[in-house]
C-alpha cells in the first residue's frame, strides 16, 4: 500500500536521522522523535525501523538494513526492545560488532549504558550544515563581500 506523503516525509525523516547515530553509539526511539520536532512519536520510530527493509540483490529501495543502522536505537531504559524470535540478540549481535558493551539485565534484557554509549544531541548534525548555509546565503544576499 503507498503511503501518503506525511508518512512518506516521516519514514525518510527518521531514516536520516539513524544514519546521523555515529559508529559505536546508540540512542532512544524517543530521542529521535524529539530531534525531528515530534517528541509524543518514539513508537512511530519504532514502526519505521520495523518496516525498514532487508538489503537485497533485488532491494530498489533508497533506504534499508545495509545503510540505515536501526541497531543503534533502543529504549529509553537502555534496553534493546524484545521482538520475534532472536530479533534482540542479534540487535546486540549487530551492536557488538560496533565495539559497543552489550550487558544483561536482572531479566536476561540486553542492556547498554547510555552513560557510555549514548548519543543525545540537541540537534541533528545535518540541521546545523543547513543552518550554516543559510546563514551564508543571508550573508552574501546581504551585500557580505568585499566589492573590490
Amino acid at each position: 500500500m503507498p503511503r501518503s506523503d506525511e508518512a512518506e516525509w516521516w519514514f525518510t525523516a527518521v531514516y536520516e536521522a539513524v544514519q546521523a547515530i555515529p559508529h559505536g553509539k546508540v540512542t532512544s526511539y524517543g530521542h529521535i522523535a524529539r530531534l525531528l520536532g515530534r517528541p509524543e512519536c518514539p513508537r512511530q520510530v519504532g514502526v519505521c525501523l520495523k518496516h525498514l527493509p532487508a538489503l537485497t540483490a533485488s532491494t530498489n529501495n533508497h533506504f534499508h538494513d545495509g545503510n540505515v543502522p536501526w541497531q543503534r536505537v533502543i529504549n529509553s531504559k537502555g534496553i534493546i526492545s524484545p521482538r520475534g524470535p532472536s530479533g534482540a540478540s542479534r540487535q546486540a549481535a549487530a551492536l557488538r560488532q560496533e565495539g559497543v558493551e552489550v550487558g544483561r539485565g536482572h531479566l536476561g534484557e540486553f542492556t547498554v549504558d547510555f552513560g557510555t554509549y549514548g548519543w543525545f544531541p540537541s540537534r541533528l548534525p545535518s540541521d546545523d550544515v543547513e543552518s550554516s548555509e543559510e546563514e551564508e546565503v543571508e550573508e552574501s544576499s546581504a551585500g557580505g563581500g568585499t566589492g573590490t
